[in-house]
């Protein structure tokens, strides 16, 4: 199977999940969270129990209620089973304050849809991957194991995406924070993007 490619329409996936919100398990598939307009935001990772995944799900847990505020559901996902993710999120102090899910991908089934499965080791790379309420996969990004995430440019990648998604016609530069000055491509301004950032 062919990984997936920005731009491409993401087929539906389920996965089983823990819910550290309930404290329980349930399922979670990509149809249903379309059905309700959300964008999602999927976070793989090696697996459970191990060094800079607590860091990195600590630090995505900081920003989860402004991505929620957004209309984003965040889903983290690893190898491990549902069940390892509980007792992992009970015992580890740096997951105090993750309440988004956590999808165990034992098979290796949708990491392997996002081409982050490791067929030497049987776990994922560390992708993030931002899918819009229309299923179109608009944002993905690979780290190797030992380079962690920042979730603070991921909020910022949301922002811009989902900014453009109600204003197809621009385009955001550099750095682009909300409220920021966009770009509308255009002959007009090229070889004078300097320009066009000045008005």
């Amino acid at each position: 199977m062919e990984a997936l490619k920005v731009g491409q329409k993401v087929p539906n996936f389920e996965m089983e999940v823990y819910d550290p919100k309930t404290l329980g398990f349930g399922k979670v598939s990509l149809e249903d969270l379309l059905r309700e307009r959300k964008w999602v935001v999927l976070f793989f990772y090696p697996a459970d129990f191990t060094f800079v995944c607590p860091t990195e799900l600590a630090d995505l847990a900081d920003y989860y209620e402004e991505l929620q505020r957004m209309g984003v559901e965040v889903i983290s996902v690893s190898t491990d089973t549902k069940y390892t993710h509980l007792a992992w999120q009970r015992s580890e102090k740096l997951l105090e304050k993750v309440k988004y899910l956590m999808g165990a991908d034992p098979t290796g089934k949708v990491s392997r849809l996002f081409g982050v499965y490791d067929e030497n080791t049987g776990l994922a790379l560390r992708g993030t991957f931002i899918i819009n309420p229309d299923g179109v996969l608009v944002g993905s990004e690979v780290n190797f194991y030992n380079v962690g995430r920042n979730a603070e440019e991921l909020v910022r990648k949301m922002k811009a995406n989902a900014y453009l998604m109600s204003h197809p016609d621009e385009a955001c530069p550099a750095r682009w924070k909300e409220g920021e000055k966009t770009l509308k491509p255009s002959q007009e301004i090229v070889g004078r993007v300097y320009e066009a950032l000045q008005t």
